[in-house]
Order: C-alpha cells, then structure tokens, then sequence
C-alpha cells in the first residue's frame, strides 16, 4: 500500500477495519496504514496542542492496536472500538454507552475526533488529559469491567505486546519494565491525538472560496453566525468552546444528570456539560449527554424553542430563536456541510476564520 496524504484517508482505511454495527469488532492483524505525521504534528502545533510525548510512527501503531484489542477489557469481549466506532466518527449509534456485560451506561458515547485539541476529556471534564481519560474506561465496572493493572497483566503475558511496547518505547529494553500504566495511557492517548479531521468545504468558503457552499449552506452559516448565535458556544477551529454549559437537556428528567456540579463540586454546575465540536457531526448521531436527539433536525428545534426554559440553571445564552421551518433546513444544511469534505480543486490558501468571523 502506497503512503497516504492525508489524515483522511487514514481514518477511511481504519473505518474499513470495522465491520457493521452489529457485529463484533475484530482484532485488527494488518500493520498500521502510513499516515502524514507531519500533517499531524503541524495542526497540533498550530493549535497548541502538541503533547509531551514525542508522536512516533510505533508509538501510534501500538496505539492503535490497544485501542482495537478488546484483551483491555475483562472478559476481553470489548474494546475502544466498540463505542468509538470509526464508522460512526469514532462514537456510536445508541443513545447511551453499551458496556460490558451489556451494561447500560447513562451518558452517549462522545466523538474523540480532534480530542487532541481538547483543555478536558468526557462530558464532564473530569479527566485533564487524554493520557488520563484512556485509563479510565477500564477501570470502569460498567464499561470495560477490569483494573488497569489487571490489563496490564494481561499484556505482558501477551507474545506480542512486549516487542511492541519495546520499539515503541526504546529507552528501556527490559520486557518485564516496559508495559507500565503511564505507557499504556501514552500509546493509546497517541493514537486519538492523530484522530483530526480535514478541511470540509465550510473551511474553503470560509477562505474565500466562496463557491465551496450552496445558497443553502451560506443562509445557514448567516443565522449560525447571527440569529443562532451558535458561535457563542461553537468557536475557535473546532467548533467548541471547551466550556460547560447547561442547555436544559436532561431538567425534564426524573433524576437529572448533575453533568460538570459532580466533578467541581459547584451547584453552579448543575446540569452542565461539554460543549461538543460540530465537525464531522452529520456522522455521530444520536446528540447530546443522553442521546435523547436522533437528528440534527430535532437538536436545531430544541434550541429554537431555547431548550428547556423552566430549568433555573440554564444558561442564559440559551433562549428561543424564533426561526421558521425553512431557516431551520437551512441552519441543518450549513451542520451537515462541516462533515463534507473539501471539495477537489478548491484548495485552502489560509487557516479558516474562526466562527463568528466568517464571511457572510
């Protein structure tokens, strides 16, 4: 297999590791597909976001192989993969996380594309990085079901994963020292950090490309940018402000979700959650925390009737839009364009404005 260019193609060819929704995910046996480092190593940069480890072809590779390997979990009958499916946008198809023994969790399975430009992992922050958030599936008793020593047991009797975790980290030749939690947490925060998406045509448009987005698209981009006041939340390159709010999603609930209060401890918190990117959004359906969204539809109605009014803790941002049927097809048109890619022949001259400063 020749050496790929993008980023793009690399997620293609994981995607075609992974077979339907309903079926177990495999083992992947192939070596891990070339992809652009330097594409990778550049937007991190770019963003400030480059890690403290150095990102290295077999540091990746092992990553990615971990990532794949339900040996992670207990009863090794899942893996990562399993919720972050890389046909789904590396999330899932149900409302909720399916774990092990089938267990139900209470939150969606969130999209780790472009996590690496995250400031806090999971829905409500509680992980400062994506070397800790990698460990903590694991040791959940409903996702994964095991300890992460318990794993790491497991991996070092493996006949595999001691030469991995050698090349991968060759300043320690000794196989008995070299699988360790905190190398585990590095290879597999590794891999997610090469999960970036490409430009769409939303990125062309935004560069003067102006042909890039259908009339539709362009009514769409003008209510995200103005009436919406979508960028609000939705800003910077990834579409997320890293910031919490609390959009009233679960207040109608019988035991609302305390979301980002659990974590900080501040009732100001209450119900406060994880502002998600929006690229790539048109592939990880269902939406919110509880996936209680089915469609890009239903989630631009919730906001244009300001999402739960009756909560005390929402967010005052949040208030009904008063937008037509038509101006809400239209704000669907320009969410589902940030998961089409560039179009060919309309290249990038320039890093895209953020939003809220694109070209109406």
């Amino acid at each position: 297999m020749g050496a790929l260019k993008s980023i793009g193609l690399f997620l293609v060819l994981l995607s075609a590791c992974t077979p339907g929704d309903e079926t177990p995910l495999p083992l992947p046996t192939e070596e891990l597909p070339p992809f652009d480092l330097d594409y990778v190593t550049r937007t991190l940069r770019k963003t400030q976001a480059m890690p403290a480890t150095t990102l290295s072809a077999p540091l990746v590779a092992l990553g990615r192989r971990l990532f794949f390997d339900p040996i992670l979990s207990k009863d090794a009958s899942i893996s990562c993969a399993t919720c972050h499916r890389p046909k789904h946008g590396f999330a899932a198809p149900d409302p909720v996380a399916v774990g092990f023994g089938h267990q139900k969790g209470t939150r969606n399975t969130p999209t780790i594309l472009n996590r690496a430009h995250g400031r806090s992992q999971f829905w409500d922050g509680r992980a400062a990085s994506l070397e800790e958030q990698a460990l903590k599936p694991i040791a959940n008793p409903i996702e994964m079901g095991s300890s992460v020593e318990a794993a790491l047991t497991r991996l070092r009797a493996a006949d595999e994963y001691p030469k991995l975790f050698q090349k991968a980290f060759p300043d320690d030749s000794s196989a008995d020292r070299v699988i360790t939690e905190k190398r585990l947490a590095a290879a597999l925060a590794a891999f997610e950090r090469t999960l970036l998406t490409r430009p769409t045509v939303v990125d062309q448009f935004q560069d003067g490309r102006y042909a890039a987005l259908t009339r539709e698209q362009r009514q769409g981009l003008w209510i995200f940018e103005s009436r919406g006041a979508c960028w609000k939340c939705h800003s910077g390159h990834n579409y997320s402000d890293e910031a919490f709010h609390n959009i009233g999603v679960s207040f109608q609930q019988p035991t609302p979700d305390p979301g980002r209060s659990a974590v900080s401890g501040k009732k100001s918190d209450l119900r406060k959650f994880r502002t998600p990117t929006l690229r790539q959004l048109e592939r990880t359906a269902p939406y919110m925390h509880d996936g209680s969204l089915k469609t890009l539809e239903e989630v631009v109605q919730f906001y244009n009737r300001g999402g739960s009014q009756s909560d005390p803790n929402l967010d005052p941002r949040i208030e009904p839009l008063g937008l037509s049927e038509t101006e809400i097809q239209y704000l669907v048109a320009f969410l589902k364009a940030l998961s089409q890619p560039a179009a060919p022949g309309l290249k990038i001259l320039q890093q895209s404005p953020t939003p809220g400063q694109a070209r109406k």
